[in-house]
């Protein structure tokens, strides 16, 4: 039973500090220290193993991301892993310990979208850790209890960092509806792409093709299951050859080109998040061609235990996409790696 007025349950933390990257304005960082933040009702604090960075925490830094969707100052970092280390009131005290990971939305699960299990697309405002409340550049964090999704005991915490990038995957390929036998196309081989691969290869399809522009993600790619390999410009050899292409790069032309490879009546799912003047795709092939296109932004809870059952089960792997690791201390160099288009920058991540 937790205890009466909100009293965390846990280890004394008294007399411990808990560091932060805070994030206070485009360019501008601290490390802070401060006291060990306590877990409200239905909450839990998680002692932080280890945080990914993306190209969203990128554009966070460098001031690019759209203004309804960031508030300064902010501790970023929405892909994490850790352990449960307190619960506040109401929680189960059995949880501390458990290793985990968590949604980053904050949905109200009261909307219709919500009880409609799309949590992804809640009515009732953006919020998501590491963007509008403390992500995992820290020590710390507190997130509700509810969007825990926890871990099995021997779960190494390291690969589960990539559980959120994992989940944007699982929602892009639970969307396509992958059938064995098919010919799929993943456009992209960065970690999107890359874990794509594991859970398409899972599915038995009958080839399974990567696209990108690099020598060294390709050779990547060969690695993670993939039957083949192309750049782009030999891909449209393959125009109108794929049953289900799941597009994962967000580059400016990459919409419209994987809409180019799927089959007549085919199946395409858009997970990048595109440039504002990326190439639109052309709606009389669109028409004639009669393709199903889907879009993915975030991921639903249902995509996260998908991931999370795959990850358990060891059909998904995200370790070997880890290629640089850094403590709290040296963020200004960990993002710098990220975005600088050096292909051998894989995932890289902070450990606390």
């Amino acid at each position: 039973m937790s205890r009466a007025g909100g009293d965390a349950v846990g280890r004394d933390r008294g007399s411990e500090v808990s560091r932060s990257i805070v994030v206070e304005r485009p360019r501008h960082h601290r490390l802070v220290y401060g006291a060990v933040p306590e877990p409200g009702e239905g909450e839990v604090l998680v002692r932080v193993a280890a945080a990914g960075i993306c190209r969203s925490d990128r554009e966070v830094y460098d001031g690019r991301r759209d203004a309804g969707y960031v508030h300064y100052p902010v501790v970023p970092g929405h892909e994490w892993s850790g352990t449960v280390a307190a619960v506040g009131a109401g929680v189960d005290p059995a949880l501390v310990g458990r290793k985990t990971v968590a949604e980053g939305f904050r949905a109200c699960r009261e909307c219709e979208r919500c009880r409609a299990g799309e949590t992804s697309l809640c009515t009732s405002g953006y919020a998501e850790t590491g963007f509008t409340e403390p992500g995992g550049f820290a020590d710390h964090l507190t997130v509700p209890a509810a969007l825990l999704h926890l871990l099995p005991d021997h779960a190494d915490l390291r690969a589960a960092a990539l559980l959120e990038p994992a989940a944007v995957v699982a929602a892009a390929v639970r969307a396509g509806r992958p059938r064995p036998g098919e010919r799929i196309a993943v456009v992209g081989a960065g970690t999107l792409g890359l874990l794509a691969l594991q859970l398409l290869a899972a599915t038995e399809p009958a080839e399974l093709v990567v696209v990108d522009p690099r020598s060294g993600r390709r050779a990547q790619a060969l690695r993670c299951d993939a039957s083949a390999v192309c750049t782009p410009e030999q891909a449209t050899q393959r125009n109108g050859c794929f049953d289900l292409v799941v597009e994962t790069a967000g580059a400016h032309s990459t919409a419209a080109s994987s809409c180019l490879l799927a089959r007549r009546g085919g199946r395409v799912v858009l997970t990048g998040m595109f440039p504002s003047d990326a190439d639109g795709i052309d709606p009389v092939h669109l028409s004639l061609s009669q393709l199903e296109i889907r879009s993915i932004f975030g991921a639903p809870s249902s995509a996260w235990s998908y991931a999370v059952r795959a990850f358990g089960r060891g059909l998904l792997d995200p370790a070997p996409l880890i290629t640089h690791e850094f403590p709290l201390e040296g963020f200004a160099e960990a993002i710098s790696l990220v975005g600088d288009g050096d292909p051998a920058t894989g995932k890289v991540l902070l450990r606390p």
